[in-house]
């Protein structure tokens, strides 16, 4: 049992026994909402993790709406919940996998290659014809330097720093912003102080990535489509990124997805670049 992308809700509903499921959905506009659509429904078993506490740091006012967690602490996050060096990891949100692919990185970040988001999501489970559970989530909380059986091993994806992204850099990679156009383009900017893109990012919004059921389009047709965007670039010279590091992830595992793995996650994104205003900032539609 390895699942290291996606996982369908058939293959999900025949193993959810061995595998820990965890429940990600959230609303950047309402924090709470993620916790009471849990509540409401979810898979049974499914554990629920929190988007802005559990699989975030602390912010500090220049890193970020959602800085990454220290290591420790989302080793031992993850071992709360029930997560071992051998068991499969499920991450799951309401539909489109936008916010489940943050725990996907994540997991994957500490070196945790058996880990998959469920394609369609807790939308595709219940259309599937399988039962969802009610109540409230357990309370979470991670042990202090305890991880059980679960070890930290090399990591499985490479991250980059705002250094790294400045224009003055001769070896500065493509950029690939995740965001919706309309943010990207700098027209509107609900979440952040400064409207528009890092100068020469290409926008490729997660919703590229999804068939209108919101499972992942195929593997051949995501491959064809990211080869146009890249040109040819090489996968590992390609650094995602979107409003603070969580949806970026949607175009990282598509890429896994289609075969193009190597990709580099800017954590900080958008919201950290802005919080210094002598990082450039442009505006308008792909280059």
């Amino acid at each position: 049992m390895n699942w290291n992308t996606l996982i369908s809700a058939d293959e999900l509903a025949r193993v959810l026994d061995d595998c820990v499921v965890v429940d990600c959905r959230h609303d950047l506009f309402d924090a709470d909402a993620g916790r009471r659509g849990y509540e409401a429904g979810h898979i049974p078993g499914a554990r629920f993790l929190h988007q802005d506490t559990d699989l975030a740091g602390p912010k500090n006012g220049r890193n970020g709406r959602h800085p990454l967690p220290s290591p420790d602490r989302m080793l031992a996050m993850l071992a709360s919940v029930g997560l071992t060096d051998e068991r499969q990891l499920v991450a799951c949100d309401e539909t489109n996998g936008q916010f489940a692919v943050r725990l996907w990185w994540l997991a994957r970040w500490l070196g945790h290659a058996k880990v998959a988001v469920l394609d369609g999501g807790v939308a595709a489970w219940t259309r599937a014809g399988y039962p969802l559970a009610t109540g409230p989530a357990p309370a979470v909380e991670p042990a202090k330097g305890a991880a059980g059986g679960l070890s930290r091993r090399p990591s499985l994806t490479p991250t980059v720093d705002a250094e790294a992204l400045l224009p003055s850099r001769a070896d500065r990679p493509q950029i690939v912003d995740a965001r919706a156009p309309e943010r990207y383009r700098g027209e509107t900017e609900p979440l952040d102080p400064v409207a528009g893109h890092i100068p020469g990012a290409i926008n490729r919004p997660l919703a590229t990535n999804l068939r209108p059921d919101g499972r992942f389009k195929p593997a051949e047709v995501l491959r064809a489509e990211f080869s146009v965007l890249l040109a040819g670039r090489d996968p590992s010279r390609v650094v995602h990124q979107c409003g603070s590091g969580v949806t970026a992830c949607h175009n990282l595992l598509a890429m896994e997805l289609a075969g193009l793995p190597g990709s580099a996650l800017y954590p900080g994104s958008w919201s950290e670049w802005v919080a210094d205003p002598s990082r450039p900032v442009a505006v308008g539609a792909n280059p």
